[in-house]
């Protein structure tokens, strides 16, 4: 039985002398079968087939053709690949290593500067009792919307109405005296006017030696005495009236701070506190109600540090995130900074503001906040795996154009994640390799590969 023909791609000189010898013991198998002469083997039986000459040829033929074409099928074609193998192996060791290039750029010339900020009304307020009392009734909750003038709460204070009764009798007290000063006054005029009356005609007299001067000497006195007198009075009726401004004064003031027994809401805004419930003993200007807060404009501040300091104006827009919406932006613009930097951060605190009409933001939350502005000389970047940080300090490998690498120091500036700035050392359009590895030495010949910066 002939076996059938091995794959070429599966050969190898062993397997062929294999496959030799299999055949030559399937030829000495089938010349085994082959009858032999009579002479030999004693007396044959009459009519056993003998193989002529020509078929034994034949088979011969066959077996030899068969070794030759197992040969050339496989032996040939594995020589042929071990020659292509060496082939690519010597042209490898001679090829150039290759490597990634990507292009020195600019950053872009809008500047993008991400901070984080705490979102806080701009506008908020606590609402604190005006009179002692008791909590008579609660007409608003956290989170109910007020507006200016709006009540919020009532306050029950007795003590206050007596007050007010007593400075209403201590005003009607006050205008009885100035009444009584008045007709005071009044009697006082008409004594002074008796003196004077009396003083002439005793001076007259006197003139005349009618009388002795002692006598019209006492007159004289008496009329400067009920003078006097009349002067005092009138004071007296200044002191009073004064006394009755005073009353009033205080008659208003208490009536005003019975006016505050019912608390009112000083601004449209957001009732988000609520501190005393009906009931609660409230003293004047020491007892927080409520807290309102506006919430229809918000502001934020950030602390931007000094490299981006020059960089912030009054009027600049601003984009807000808050992570809990990541779907929605919200703009804003800086509406006033400190003009000067903290000592101790070396930051310049700017406030922004945010419309919020449909209350989306809520103060106290955590926001992302991008400032844009444009930069007329954008900065250089480099990717931030391309450095090569030694003990002599930064470099970056730079291929030349004889496509041979330089290992160039460089002074690098602000960090801004995947890309650093170049302050010196590069030129715009320099080809550089990002993340270089240990085959990268100087003087090295290479074959590049381009690929893009990303920006």
């Amino acid at each position: 039985m002939i076996r059938p023909e091995p794959n070429p791609t599966e050969t190898d000189p062993a397997q062929l002398l294999r496959e030799n010898e299999a055949l030559k013991r399937k030829v000495a198998e089938l010349q085994a079968m082959v009858p032999k002469p009579a002479h030999a083997v004693g007396a044959m039986p009459v009519g056993m087939w003998r193989p002529s000459r020509i078929t034994l040829v034949s088979l011969f033929l066959g077996l030899a053709v068969l070794i030759a074409v197992a040969f050339l099928s496989g032996f040939v074609p594995l020589q042929k690949r071990n020659a292509t193998l060496l082939a690519e192996a010597a042209d490898q060791a001679q090829a150039l290593p290759r490597v990634e290039v990507v292009t020195v750029a600019r950053a872009p010339s809008a500047s993008a500067l991400q901070l984080p900020g705490s979102i806080q009304a701009v506008t908020e307020a606590p609402i604190l009792a005006r009179a002692d009392g008791y909590v008579r009734k609660r007409m608003v909750d956290i989170g109910d919307r007020v507006h200016a003038g709006q009540a919020v709460a009532e306050i029950e204070a007795p003590e206050l109405d007596q007050q007010v009764l007593q400075a209403k009798a201590n005003l009607e007290q006050a205008q009885a005296a100035l009444e009584q000063s008045q007709a005071s006054y009044e009697q006082g005029k008409s004594n002074m006017e008796l003196a004077k009356v009396t003083a002439q005609r005793w001076g007259n007299l006197g003139a005349k030696g009618v009388v002795s001067r002692q006598e019209n000497d006492q007159y004289q006195s008496q009329y400067q005495a009920q003078l006097s007198n009349l002067q005092a009075l009138d004071k007296a009726i200044s002191a009073q009236r004064s006394n009755v401004v005073a009353a009033e004064a205080n008659l208003s003031r208490l009536q005003n701070m019975q006016s505050y027994r019912v608390v009112r809401a000083p601004f449209d805004g957001v009732i988000t506190q609520r501190n005393v419930d009906v009931g609660a003993l409230v003293n004047a200007g020491n007892t927080l109600l409520y807290r309102v807060a506006q919430t229809g404009t918000l502001r934020t501040y950030v602390n931007v540090p000094q490299a981006s300091a020059n960089s912030i104006h009054t009027g600049q827009t601003a984009t807000l995130t808050v992570s809990n919406l990541p779907a929605r932006t919200f703009t804003g613009s800086v509406a006033r900074t400190a003009n000067s930097l903290d000592p101790s951060t070396r930051t310049l605190l700017v406030e922004l503001h945010v419309p919020n009409a449909d209350g989306a933001l809520l103060p106290g939350m955590y926001c992302q906040i991008e400032l844009n502005s444009p930069r007329t000389h954008p900065p250089l970047v480099v990717p931030s795996d391309s450095l090569i940080v030694r003990t002599g300090g930064t470099l970056v490998a730079v291929v030349r154009p004889d496509h041979t690498i330089h290992l160039q120091p460089l002074v690098v500036g602000r960090d801004f994640g995947d890309r650093i700035e170049v302050l010196s050392g590069l030129e715009e359009g320099d080809a550089i390799i990002p993340n270089p590895g240990d085959i990268v030495r100087e003087g090295l010949k290479v074959d590049t590969v381009a690929r893009a910066l990303d920006k």
